[in-house]
């Protein structure tokens, strides 16, 4: 049997891994600008079913954006925060700048990193962008992809972004004005 010690302790460590769990919950790693977003599914109580399409720089690769799109569940649900969203998201990246690789990432220590993170239901899911280096081809490949605490989706959807020399003057191409 547990002492009176023994279930102070394990009482006050269950209420901190409930605290930790919510404070999870809570926190999104990472800040997207919110671009667009088109209506899927109407409900006649709450915000519709919805995909969004948000953009995010990789901080750790300066000169790419991505662009990602991802199934938003409406409802009451989806209005108080406790709706699970749909593991289907598409990804595009893109260079938008001059892209600086650093050297851990270029030696593949950095493959499989974050570099987007959200959060898709109250505790247990999410959405996240990992990074790769592809050496041979001197590209940044990006894979999104849902997980969960028991069991993640293999739905995903990669983009790959060759690292090429940045354009600072527009190009000299005609274009034809009709009258």
């Amino acid at each position: 049997m547990f002492d009176y010690d023994s279930k102070n302790t394990a009482n006050m460590l269950k209420n901190r891994s409930v605290t930790a769990l919510f404070l999870m919950a809570f926190s999104i790693s990472a800040a997207a600008e919110k671009i667009g977003s088109v209506d899927t599914d109407f409900k006649l109580i709450g915000p519709d079913n919805k995909i969004e399409i948000e953009s995010f720089d990789d901080e750790g690769a300066p000169g790419v954006t991505c662009y990602i799109s991802r199934a938003k569940t409406g409802g009451i649900s989806g209005a108080v925060g406790i709706a699970e969203d749909k593991a289907d998201a598409s990804l595009s990246c893109h260079q938008t700048g001059p892209i600086t690789v650093s050297e851990k990432i270029k030696a593949g220590k950095e493959d499989g990193a974050d570099v987007f993170k959200k959060r898709t239901s109250l505790v247990f899911k999410s959405m996240q962008v990992v990074r790769f280096y592809d050496k041979k081809h001197n590209a940044l490949v990006y894979m999104v992809y849902s997980d969960r605490v028991l069991q993640g989706s293999p739905n995903n959807s990669i983009t790959a972004v060759p690292i090429l020399p940045w354009q600072t003057q527009p190009s000299a191409i005609a274009v034809p004005v009709e009258k």
